[in-house]
């Protein structure tokens, strides 16, 4: 079974550009919602720095109080411009950057960011312990990163589908396989995370939001 790169990613989500917020924008906006309260629950009422990896067509961005700072990149240049329009259409103040950049190749200030918010990316790196990785360099001391994702079934019928339909999944961008012990074997291994929580989100609590402490 072939695995997913960079540039087949960014294809992917160049298709999707057109059409993604009327796919995925109401089925995933209980995920949205979740990841930025927790981001700005760690932020407290003063705000901080937060850098939104995969923002995508900004579905997020309005959504943020306008006393945090985003950051928001993403690997597909249609997806950004998308943003860019919506940032300018809402009159959005607090939007530092929207920059094209690969998640697990950062160029950005070590120690830089109070939160780090992934939705919907881990699956859909090619590299997603080095991606990891990044997000805790790019991290201040006692950050958070704060994923949403669809994490993979280890048994029973719905491990049989998402094997089954992996590869085409590839196709379109994204790991259904994905187990959650890659996560915690990652942070395992890094040494200087810590798991806080692991929550069902929906649709069908098949997504989790998952939230790690820079240790």
């Amino acid at each position: 079974m072939g695995d997913i790169n960079k540039e087949s990613v960014a294809r992917a989500y160049a298709r999707w550009a057109p059409v993604y917020d009327a796919v995925f924008g109401k089925v995933f906006a209980a995920g949205r919602a979740a990841a930025i309260a927790a981001a700005e629950a760690h932020c407290g009422p003063q705000g901080g720095r937060i850098l939104e990896v995969g923002v995508g067509t900004g579905l997020s961005l309005p959504s943020y109080r306008s006393v945090n700072r985003i950051t928001g990149i993403d690997i597909s240049t249609p997806m950004l411009r998308q943003a860019a329009e919506r940032v300018a259409a809402q009159g959005l103040t607090n939007i530092d950057a929207l920059a094209v950049m690969d998640a697990a190749k950062l160029a950005l200030a070590d120690a830089s960011f109070d939160v780090v918010v992934a939705q919907f990316v881990i699956t859909a790196v090619p590299d997603p312990e080095g991606t990891l990785d990044e997000f805790v360099r790019v991290l201040r001391p006692d950050g958070e990163i704060v994923l949403v994702n669809h994490i993979g079934a280890e048994s029973g019928a719905r491990w049989l589908f998402e094997q089954g339909f992996a590869p085409l999944a590839r196709r379109l961008g994204w790991r259904p396989e994905f187990p959650f012990r890659r996560l915690t074997d990652w942070a395992r291994r890094h040494g200087r995370v810590r798991l806080l929580e692991r929550r069902a989100m929906p649709p069908l609590g098949h997504f989790s939001l998952i939230r790690f402490a820079h240790a």
